[in-house]
Formats: C-alpha cells, sequence, structure tokens
C-alpha cells in the first residue's frame, strides 16, 4: 500500500500541537504575543528545529543561534525600533537570544549583507514566503485568544519531510550553499535531504 503524505491541515495540526509542547516556545510566543506588534510571528530556525528534533525523536531541544523575532511595520523603518522591541523581549526573557527584524525595512541593508538589491516586501506573509528555504519559510503567532496562526506559504512538505530545498525567492545559489555548509543540517539531523542547486 503506498505511503498517503499527510494533508496541509494534518501537516498545521501537527506543527500546532509540538508548539503547544514545547514550553520555550510557547513562553516566547507569549512574550512576543505581550508587545502588542501587530503583525508579527517567531519563525525560521526555531520553527524547524522544532519539528526536525521531534522527527528524529529527540527530548532536548536542539541549539539554537538565535530565535528570529519578524515584524511588518511599513510606519517605521528606524532600525531603533528593532533594537527597542528585543531589549523589551530580553526584560521578559532574559538568556534568549533574541533577533529582532521589520521585514518592512529588510530592503535598506540587504544588497549590503547579501550581495544583492531587492524590493521592499508588502507583508508579513511575503517577507515569511521570501526566506531562504521552503522548511524554514514558517512562522507561528499567539493570538489574544490563545490560538496559534501558521504562516507557510510554501506549505509544510518540506518542513515534515525534512528536505532542504533552496526558495529562489531571494536566495542566490551561492548564499545557498554557504548556508547548507554552515548549517550542518545533515550532520545535525541525519534524516535530511539536501536538494542541490
Amino acid at each position: 500500500m503506498a505511503h498517503k503524505s499527510p494533508s496541509h491541515a494534518e501537516s498545521r495540526d501537527r506543527l500546532v500541537a509540538l508548539a503547544r509542547e514545547s514550553q520555550w516556545l510557547m513562553d516566547a510566543l507569549d512574550a512576543v504575543r505581550s508587545l502588542g506588534l501587530s503583525s508579527w510571528c517567531i519563525g525560521a530556525g526555531a520553527i524547524r528545529n522544532l519539528v526536525w528534533d521531534a522527527l528524529h525523536d529527540r527530548v532536548v531541544p536542539s541549539a539554537l543561534a538565535d530565535i528570529d523575532v519578524v515584524y511588518f511595520d511599513a510606519d517605521c523603518l528606524a532600525p531603533q525600533q528593532d533594537v527597542d522591541i528585543q531589549n523589551r523581549l530580553v526584560e521578559r526573557m532574559p538568556g534568549v537570544p533574541w533577533e529582532v527584524t521589520n521585514q518592512a525595512a529588510v530592503h535598506h541593508w540587504f544588497e549590503e549583507y547579501f550581495g544583492h538589491a531587492v524590493q521592499p516586501l508588502g507583508s508579513l506573509e511575503e517577507a515569511v514566503a521570501s526566506w531562504p528555504e521552503y522548511a524554514t519559510s514558517v512562522g507561528l503567532r499567539l493570538e489574544a485568544d490563545d490560538s496559534i496562526t501558521v504562516i507557510a506559504p510554501h506549505g509544510l512538505e518540506d518542513l515534515f519531510n525534512c528536505v532542504v530545498r533552496r526558495n529562489p525567492v531571494r536566495v542566490s545559489v551561492d548564499t545557498y550553499r554557504q548556508r547548507v555548509v554552515q548549517k550542518r543540517y545533515a550532520a545535525r539531523w541525519p534524516k535530511v535531504q539536501i536538494v542541490p542547486c
């Protein structure tokens, strides 16, 4: 009998369940929610690690270089706002490696950092859709009613199948290859399949 892939809804429900079982992630989501940002999520590596650790039956969460908190505020593009939000999160949860980025301002520094210019993003969802790999183009937000919103513009298939695949929206082939080397995906999670390019 052929293996049936889970539907998007089933994968979404599983991701929400994993998040609810993770005390550190729920605490982090609650901390960000308390700031009252209008459009935000915790995404990228924090969500990837959560799922891939579960798929590898790890009880102790993998170490995170940072917890990516992204928000969208086109009315204030000042870098200081990111710093202020990050400081407020550190006050709430000291010792957590917060990394806060206003996605509405990414086009101001992207070229200097990555070597090519990009157009401004129009929304938080568009920002998440531009992240380096499809498996990391996922974010979670804790709503006022304690429900969890999943932002996954490219779906959850790569995330739950442990596939690392370049998202060509903004990431060059060279940057993708560097990330694969630096992140050591396969060494950290043996089930990972890396799609070359």
